[in-house]
């Protein structure tokens, strides 16, 4: 008998964070419900168009003006004095950024049912924010993967010189994987996206995707112009999800100009109750 309590008891919990996983999922695909998402949209429209049009100009001209320059001016491909970049620039890589939020978000999820009242309320809070880092960065993610498939630019030295322009389109192979750059994606995605949850961390989310993106260029794996590209990407893709959230209340709200601004979260005094009521015997 106590072991049929106990698998029902298992069964129960596991019921529960199903439950919990399937309201935090109803939440985010809900319709948009925020009276000023209108504002929002026009003035999200406004800044793409405006990214794009300054990105891509940017971008070109990279292509032309530096991309095969800027190759000569690094260190030698392989050099072994650059181990400590192959470690730096693995925080941008987005396998390593996503599985990490990921494992938080299913934390949440399996401890928010033994909780109740204000510290389940806080909960949900934070893990509402997690759920933004970490669509804000595989939605521009997924849609990378999608343009280096068709692009097919190859990365520097693939065909065994400095070429900007050597292009397989749609050969779906890491080698011609080149444009935009996933490492800049991740970066500047986490990024903007941290900044919009927490702005007074701008300089230091900024000064991270600079890091990120100059170790791709040192390490010859990028040229200028994909990691322009990956960027701008990145910070767009993190935008629209902003937007998302922002429609439904979730993480953030919009004022009367539509600009988006961060609702105030659960302050660290409030995580810590929790964690100790969370470790508590």
């Amino acid at each position: 008998m106590p072991a049929a309590g106990g698998v029902g008891q298992s069964f129960a919990y596991a019921s529960s964070v199903l439950s919990f996983a399937g309201q935090s999922l109803v939440r985010l695909v809900r319709s948009p419900s925020h009276s000023r998402r209108v504002e929002a949209a026009r003035k999200l429209a406004f800044h793409w168009l405006l990214i794009a049009a300054i990105g891509g100009v940017v971008v070109v001209v990279l292509m032309y003006g530096l991309d095969a320059r800027e190759i000569g001016l690094m260190p030698p491909r392989g050099s072994a004095d650059l181990w400590p970049l192959r470690i730096l620039t693995d925080f941008g890589k987005s396998e390593y950024v996503l599985g990490l939020l990921a494992m938080v978000l299913a934390v949440f999820a399996a401890i928010s049912p033994r909780f109740r009242g204000a510290s389940r309320v806080i909960l949900i809070a934070t893990g509402t924010r997690i759920q933004f880092l970490f669509l804000a960065v595989a939605i521009p993610v997924l849609a990378g993967d999608l343009i280096k498939g068709i692009v097919g630019r190859g990365r520097p030295f693939v065909g065994g010189e400095a070429n900007a322009f050597n292009f397989s389109h749609f050969a779906w192979t890491p080698a011609y994987a080149s444009f935009p750059s996933g490492h800049a994606i991740t970066s500047f995605a986490l990024a903007f996206a941290v900044a919009a949850l927490w702005p007074r961390t701008r300089i230091v989310m900024l000064i991270y995707a600079l890091v990120i993106i100059a170790t791709r260029l040192i390490l010859l794996a990028h040229h200028p112009s994909d990691v322009v590209a990956g960027g701008i990407l990145g910070v767009v893709g993190a935008m629209f999800v902003r937007y998302w959230f922002a429609a439904r209340h979730l993480c953030f709200s919009i004022d009367g100009r539509g600009a988006v601004k961060p609702l105030v979260g659960p302050s660290a005094e409030q995580l810590k109750r929790v964690a100790r009521e969370a470790l508590a015997p």
